[in-house]
This record gives C-alpha cells, structure tokens and sequence, in this order.
C-alpha cells in the first residue's frame, strides 16, 4: 500500500525510543506520513488512538504490552483504520494468537506493513459501570498473570510439566464460589466453581491451549469453568486441558474442547454472571481489583488488524 498513513502510539516504559525509530525508518520509507503518540501512566493509548483515528490514520501500530494494545483496540473498535502490533510485553496475548513476531522490532513492523488486514471479534466487559474492550481474556480465579509467565524457559525444557505445575500451585489455593449465570438472555443458573475464563481467542504462553474452542472471527467467546473439587478432578481436568485439548489437537485427534465433570466449554455470545464472593477479575492478563458482577458480550468483527 503507497503512502499509508500511519499513526505509532508507543509506550516508553516498554521500548527505547531510538531503537523503535531505527527500527520504522528502515521498514517505512518516506512515502508514509508517520504520526508519534507517547502513552502516559494516566492513558495508556485510547486518547491517542482516537485522535490518530479522528485525524484519518489508516493503520495504528500500538507499540508495548498488552495493556497498550488493549488500549488502542478499544478506540479503534469499529471503524476502518486497522490495528497493528509490535509486542514489547511479558504476555502479548493478542500478538501470539495473531502470530504476530515476538522479541523482533523490524519483524513485527514488516508484518505490519505487509499483512492483508483481517476482521476480528472482540469482547466488552462491563462492571461498576464501566465497560472496557478485551482481545484474548476475561475471568477469575486462574491468576492471568500466572498463566501467561510461567518460566518460557523452563516451558521449553519441560514443555507442558512446567505449566501444569504451575497451575496446580495456582488452584491448590483457591476457594470454590456460589457463581450465578445467565448466558444469551437465557434464565439464570447457580452453579459453584472457583476459575472461569471468557475468551476470544485460545492460546496462552509456549502454545497451550487453554479454550482451544475459541476462535478470533466466529462472532463467539468460549467460556471455561472449573469447579475441580479435590485432586481426583483437578487430575481429570488436568487431563483434558493437556491431552485432550492440548496434545491431542496438536496430532490432530480431536476436533473439539472436550468438557470433562470439573472443567466445562461453552460458547456465547452474551454472559451475565454474579459472584457470591468478591474475587480478583483479570482482563488480557491485566488485575483490575475485585468485582462481584460482570455482563460480557461480544462484538463480531469489530477490529480490523494487520
């Protein structure tokens, strides 16, 4: 595409300044008109992204971590200028499930400059009156954080050992809660668990599959909740995310999320759920303090990314 013009809304905590211009100078030359936005502690990029959206920006590369990219996302949702993504963070949830480049400045830009744009669903969470955007995941219990910085080279050595470790750790600790659901309008439900994970999209860290369902453009999200009371379920459970859902797909043995008694997949398009007890919620592995209800809904194809 000749003469792009291209909006960069960098956080300067994640990346050097000078390296991410030697970096754009050497992928765009001088027929695209390039605009700089710095995020800020207090806006981490929606208030630059709208106004790279307003000024008519075709493209706005968010350069940072998932926070920034989340940021960006939710100015952009909607409208014609499309998202690019150079990952400077611990997770880069989006840029994973996206294929995007990691660790690599100028090949994150060449894909940018480069890819077909694609349409992609994203999801809205609403709670305490506000609502904000999510690309990859909302939920509780599983400490996000946990998930997507599990030690990459102890992953690489131990593979899936070293995440089911780390989740066995996670969920040893944690309380069963009375959870009420209501999803797609339907009557609610009570049910009991302690984790449940709304996604977009699957992958976390080293390529685990943790909603193998979910599936960035289907205009759905997949729930997963685990009620694994004692070691035998947590075994079970452990059993389907890592076989069945996990290596098993990889081979190609199986074509969808296998729910097991104590971790069940279900895909919505709207999910309403109270909390009897205040837990800590996770957005695109971000802490955002505790809530006792949420509404999340889905917003087929609303961003289009390069």
């Amino acid at each position: 595409m000749t003469h792009a013009r291209i909006g960069i809304v960098w956080n300067p905590s994640k990346v050097e300044q000078e390296v991410l211009q030697t970096a754009v100078s050497g992928v765009f030359d001088d027929q695209y008109d390039i605009r700089w936005w710095e995020t800020t502690p207090e806006d981490p990029g929606r208030g630059m992204a709208r106004e790279a959206r307003e000024e008519g920006r075709d493209i706005v590369i968010a350069v940072g971590g998932d926070g920034t990219v989340r940021a960006v996302a939710e100015s952009l949702a909607g409208s014609e200028t499309a998202l690019g993504i150079v990952p400077q963070g611990t997770g880069n949830l989006l840029a994973r499930n996206l294929e995007v480049p990691l660790n690599n400045v100028k090949a994150a830009l060449e894909r940018v400059r480069d890819a077909e744009p694609r349409r992609i669903d994203l999801g809205w969470v609403s709670y305490d009156g506000t609502e904000h955007a999510f690309a990859v995941m909302v939920g509780f219990g599983v400490d996000a954080q946990m998930l997507v910085q599990t030690d990459d080279d102890l992953k690489s050595k131990a593979g899936w050992l070293a995440y089911v470790e780390a989740m066995g750790r996670a969920l040893a600790g944690t309380e069963m809660t009375d959870i009420t659901l209501g999803i797609d309008g339907e009557k609610a439900v009570a049910v009991r668990g302690h984790t449940m994970l709304i996604g977009n999209c699957g992958m976390v860290q080293g390529g685990i599959r943790l909603l193998p369902d979910a599936v960035l453009d289907d205009g759905k999200l997949d729930v997963l909740m685990i009620s694994a009371d004692g070691a035998l379920q947590w075994l079970d459970t452990l059993r389907s995310f890592v076989w069945d859902n996990g290596i098993r797909r990889l081979f190609g043995a199986t074509d969808e999320a296998v729910s097991t008694e104590s971790a069940r997949h279900l895909p919505v398009e709207t999910i309403s759920v109270e909390l009897k007890t205040p837990l800590v919620f996770e957005i695109d592995g971000e802490e955002m303090g505790e809530v006792t209800a949420f509404d999340v809904r889905v917003e087929p194809g609303a961003l289009l990314v390069r």
